[in-house]
């Protein structure tokens, strides 16, 4: 067997697959695309169910690709077993429809055997197969494979629900006797057994089957390959490593944190191993999500950021490091990562600063929760108990990031155990309202037959024709296709349209149909990209429509113009958000409506109104300089080389269109766009507000739409001047600003007046005095504006020591009820507790409070249950 770096590794896998006539496919951003039920890429395969469900057919139907991943639904395993991690990648190998068992299996073999790639030595890889998938197995022994080297195992068969799905066949490599954690006669010791000798590196899933909703498999009309080896894994074989952590993928962050701590070194200790891999593993996780545009944050994916970072840092105390230090690894993980992304290094000032807020962050809070920790501790022995509870534990780890088995040291230490049965019960709950907030949809739909079968050429005009003739190819309707629709809803293919399909956050055209002799036929009001990548318009058809036949479409020119010129917007947005705000801010999102334009973009915290307003100074300028809008049409690296932005979240053909506005924005687009940005007129930003972790959201308006809405922020203004009486609107600002001074001073005279009746009453109602159970007790209901002005008048009741207790009741605005207790030190000495007493009265008032000893006050909405809450204090002072 060769020895290899991991860059080597990926490199030449991908090599072999292209050898076979397979497309490379760049890995995908970890943050998925226009995929609801993702939190994260989790797999290789995530990236291609648009192909596998037919929704779109690739130019090529051979694909491979080392797609990154990440996985936290075990995350407390990292670090404890030998190949569990958070962020991984994936190498696969895809056939969409084209080979299948024999070509994939072959090819595999081929692959780890031959003395040109792996070179693997045959004796040592064993197969197992579903024992129903007889050609598998057949297959197998025909490249080679030993009989007693080919297992049958009824849980080879990949399955997620409805959709694709199949038997699989994994590949296994023997690593010896010397790296099992089991006796050799142990009944684990076995090629797919839970043993550390037979290590799984491949998964090959022959999908060929639909699994329909009420639980029945029928062949799939285009069979598929979908296959899974994990880069981390066939690199501990290829470095003889006895774990994952131990290759030139995670040692050198390893050896990078031993530097910062000098005093515990990787190997002496099982314990701390299990910190420094947890940081090296968490380190590369973070590093590549907030490369890919995720933030950290208190839900979604930035939660688990957020989590990672605060386990690594928990994990770094352990080894004695302290401060921030996580952010410092980030180059390390880019100069591993460098041969396949370069990104990385090239964000790496970005992603340490974003690592170094959140470290410093919570360093911060690390005290509140050990303090929490420690009274907690305290609380339980003060009670004589034996476990921490469940719920404050989970509160520890769910608000201050320490790990389960962290506070269980902690615990230990101090002779106690953890609730863990109920910090699961409220993980559950909290797992439970993570998965409500997500889409139910099923990640992967049923192909559907017939559209992937549909090829017919149609070609897009619509860049220079908004009116042109077409001739009709193919009508569907209800999933069919028929020569003739006469009424109703059908989709439709034309050879030629001017009509733009949904894409790229521009809306699609709307427009008519029309016949030879000028009649409308059809109103449409869709156009989506079918499977093979044609203009599919949604129709309302009026009048016959036949397949052959020639028709006028007609694309609604006014609409059309409008959904342009908000789409060079978007690309001046783009641009000044950059100049603005700094190089890290971009697109992650964007809708372009002919009335506005939507536009969403990564950033670390809100943007300024000063920012908002020197962004929109930018795009104006920009628009009034009369910028030429021209599109070039060429290769992918060309594109790049004239430094045009692409989106991260799409992917690209072998060629591109480039928009330029002037020297000033150039980006990947297929879009429609105005000829020079004077068309645009004016830009107006409406609204920006947050919509995520780390994503905020413009909205703006151009030409008519920006000059109605100043007009109608004009006609507000001149609406105030008026109410105000001011002759000119200039002059408005020191009007109100002169009403707010006045204001102020009668609400100062009125506070003044009313400090001084609630003092005239307090005089009164002290004087009223009585004796229960021994205690003195002033109980009355006052006329004051809140309890702003109920706790001045238990102020001065303490200053003048007038009884033992004292409730005070006052119905407030809106007919709500403030009531406060106070009680004396001596009868705070004797047991008495004002917060027990509001407690038991607040009720009858509609509400309820709590407070210290001394001091407790309440809300309520029953002012008519005033009378009966001061005669229940009476009662309960009686009672204690």
């Amino acid at each position: 067997m060769k020895k290899l770096s991991s860059a080597e590794i990926r490199q030449m896998y991908l090599d072999f697959f292209k050898s076979k006539g397979h497309d490379v496919l760049k890995s995908a951003p970890l943050v998925p695309h226009d995929d609801p039920t993702l939190l994260w890429i989790n797999s290789g395969v995530a990236t291609m169910e648009k192909y596998f469900d037919g929704s779109v057919v690739p130019k090529n139907r051979r694909l491979t690709s080392s797609q990154k991943s990440i996985r936290t639904n075990d995350i407390e395993n990292v670090g404890r077993t030998a190949r569990h991690h958070t962020m991984f990648e994936m190498l696969g190998n895809f056939s969409v429809g084209d080979y299948f068992k024999k070509e994939a299996i072959t090819w595999a073999w081929e692959l780890l055997t031959s003395p040109e790639w792996f070179a693997f030595e045959p004796e040592k890889l064993y197969i197992t197969v579903y024992p129903k998938d007889t050609d598998a197995k057949k297959f197998w022994q025909e490249v080679g494979v030993a009989s007693d080297h080919i297992y049958e195992a009824e849980d080879n068969f990949w399955d997620i629900g409805e959709g694709p799905s199949g038997p699989d066949s994994e590949i296994f490599y023997d690593r010896g006797q010397e790296m099992n954690n089991l006796p050799a006669d142990d009944p684990e010791s076995y090629p797919g057994g839970e043993n550390e000798r037979y290590l799984e590196i491949w998964n090959i899933v022959f999908s060929q089957f639909n699994h329909k909703p009420d639980g029945t498999y029928e062949p799939l009309p285009h069979k598929n390959i979908d296959t899974g080896m994990g880069l981390e894994r066939i690199t501990s074989i290829f470095q003889n490593a006895p774990t994952n952590f131990e290759t030139d993928l995670f040692l050198p962050i390893i050896q990078a944190t031993e530097k910062m701590d000098n005093n515990k070194k990787y190997g002496e200790d099982p314990e701390l191993d299990v910190s420094y891999k947890v940081i090296a593993d968490h380190a590369r996780a973070v590093t590549f999500a907030i490369g890919d545009g995720a933030l950290p944050s208190n839900d979604g994916r930035g939660y688990v950021i957020r989590r990672l970072i605060r386990r690594a840092v928990m994990h770094g105390q352990k080894l004695g490091i302290q401060g921030a230090f996580m952010y410092k690894l980030v180059p390390v993980v880019g100069q591993i990562m460098q041969a396949a992304y370069p990104e990385v290094l090239e964000q790496a000032d970005f992603i340490a600063k974003v690592i170094r807020m959140e470290e410093d962050r919570f360093n911060e809070t690390l005290k509140d929760g050990l303090d929490l920790l420690n009274s907690l501790i305290a609380e339980v022995k003060q009670q004589n108990g034996t476990e921490l509870p469940g719920a404050p534990v989970f509160k520890l780890y769910d608000t201050y990031g320490f790990p389960l088995e962290l506070t269980k040291e902690y615990a230990d230490d101090e002779g106690l155990g953890v609730d863990e049965k109920g910090f699961a019960a409220k993980m559950k709950e909290q797992q439970e309202r993570a998965r409500a907030a997500r889409s139910n949809a099923k990640s992967m739909g049923v192909q559907n037959g017939l559209l992937t079968e549909i090829k017919t050429p149609s070609e897009y005009v619509g860049y220079s024709e908004l009116e042109t003739t077409g001739v009709l190819k193919d009508i569907i309707v209800d999933n069919e296709l028929v020569a003739e629709v006469t009424a109703g809803t059908a989709d439709m293919i034309f050879d030629r349209t001017p009509f733009y399909a949904e894409m790229g956050g521009q809306v699609a055209d709307q427009g008519l149909i029309q016949d030879a002799a000028g009649n409308v036929v059809a109103k449409v009001t869709d156009v989506q990209h079918a499977p093979n990548g044609q203009n599919m318009h949604t129709v309302e058809v009026v009048a016959p429509m036949k397949q052959g036949a020639e028709y006028t479409l007609v694309v609604d020119r006014m609409f059309h113009e409008k959904v342009r010129k908000n789409h060079t917007a978007t690309h001046l947005l783009d641009q000044a958000l950059r100049d603005v705000l700094g190089e890290h801010t971009h697109q992650a999102g964007s809708l372009v409506e002919p009335t506005y334009l939507r536009f969403d973009f990564t950033n670390l915290g809100s943007v300024s109104q000063e920012q908002l307003h020197q962004v929109e100074n930018i795009v104006n300028e920009k628009i009034w300089a009369s910028l030429p809008v021209e599109t070039v049409v060429t290769d992918i690296e060309s594109a790049k080389k004239m430094g045009a932005i692409a989106l991260f979240s799409e992917k690209y053909g072998d060629t591109v269109r480039v928009v330029k506005a002037g020297d000033y924005s150039m980006e990947f687009c297929g879009g429609n766009h105005v000829d020079n940005t004077i068309e645009i007129g004016l830009f107006k930003i409406v609204s920006e507000s947050g919509v995520g972790a780390g994503v905020r959201r413009i909205e703006a308006v151009t030409s008519k739409e920006a000059f109605e809405f100043l007009e109608k922020r004009n006609q507000v203004l001149n609406q105030v001047a008026a109410d105000l009486k001011t002759t000119k609107i200039e002059d408005t600002p020191r009007k109100v600003e002169q009403l707010q001074e006045q204001i102020k001073k009668l609400e100062q005279e009125k506070q003044a007046l009313e400090d001084k009746f609630a003092s005239q009453q307090a005089s009164d109602v002290f004087k009223n005095v009585q004796t229960v159970n021994g205690k003195k007790l002033i109980a009355a209901q006052v006329s004051v504006s809140g309890m702003g002005q109920l706790r001045q008048l238990a102020d001065q009741w303490k200053t003048q020591e007038l009884s033992d207790v004292l409730v005070l009741a006052t119905k407030a605005d809106g007919g709500k009820v403030n009531l406060i207790v106070a009680a004396s030190p001596a009868a705070v000495k004797s047991g008495i507790k004002a917060g027990a007493l509001i407690k038991d009265i607040a009720p009858l008032v509609g509400g309820g409070g709590g407070g210290r000893p001394d001091l407790a006050q309440a809300g309520g909405k029953k002012p008519e249950g005033i009378a009966a809450a001061l005669k229940a204090a009476a009662t309960w002072l009686e009672n204690n």
